[in-house]
């Protein structure tokens, strides 16, 4: 005699099968999304440090060629231009305000200020030695923030000066993008990141990373 077995025992083994599937599914669901994410965070910060890099790489070319930007031409860097005197000259207010004039297109400060921009930019716009830029390009806004003082509501002559914060300007800004580059390590994507961090250098001294 045959043995029919009941439709509700058929689909009662078959449940668990189809769990299994669905949860299978939505661990698959979660780990693609997860992706997802991390590929798009990957993808902006390197469009963020690639732009970044630009600015100061920029800066650098502008001041060195006077490419009649915010250097006009035949005032550059390699036409015997000083790429600090105008700025450090017009300081007027803040408690580094003499400090800044008696610096201003001394040899020194030109050369560690240019020498600054250009590595800074090259790294970057390459993703290599991003902690390294990070603390030299924070020194570098923190001295620009002193020479601008936003906190300063009059100039040292007494006219408005016209600071549209008290605190915050773009130099902190720039300190702060700079930072967080280094901390996620956004030279791994589109740059040369990874490669950097395998040199033998590198793996001993990952300051430099």
């Amino acid at each position: 005699m045959a043995v029919h077995e009941h439709p509700r025992h058929s689909q009662g083994f078959h449940l668990p099968s189809i769990r299994r599937n669905r949860t299978a599914s939505a661990s698959e669901s979660a780990v693609s999304a997860h992706s997802d994410t991390y590929t798009v965070r990957a993808y902006a910060f390197a469009s963020l440090r690639l732009l970044t890099g630009f600015v100061f790489l920029w800066a650098f070319l502008d001041k060195t060629f006077g490419l009649g930007y915010a250097t006009p031409s035949g005032k550059g860097w390699a036409d015997g231009g000083s790429p600090t005197k105008g700025f450090l000259s017009g300081v007027a207010a803040g408690p580094m305000e003499s400090t800044f004039h008696s610096w201003a297109g001394a040899t020194s400060a030109d050369w560690l200020f240019m020498l600054g921009l250009a590595g800074i930019g090259v790294a970057l716009v390459a993703g290599v030695a991003l902690r390294f830029a990070a603390v030299a390009g924070t020194l570098m806004m923190a001295f620009m923030w002193l020479a601008e003082w936003p906190p300063a509501r009059h100039l040292s002559d007494g006219s408005p000066s016209m600071s549209p914060n008290p605190f915050v300007d773009y130099h902190l800004i720039y300190a702060v993008v700079l930072i967080a580059l280094a901390a996620v390590a956004a030279g791994d994507t589109l740059g040369l990141g990874k490669v950097w961090a395998r040199l033998p250098l590198i793996r001993r001294s990952r300051w430099l990373r």
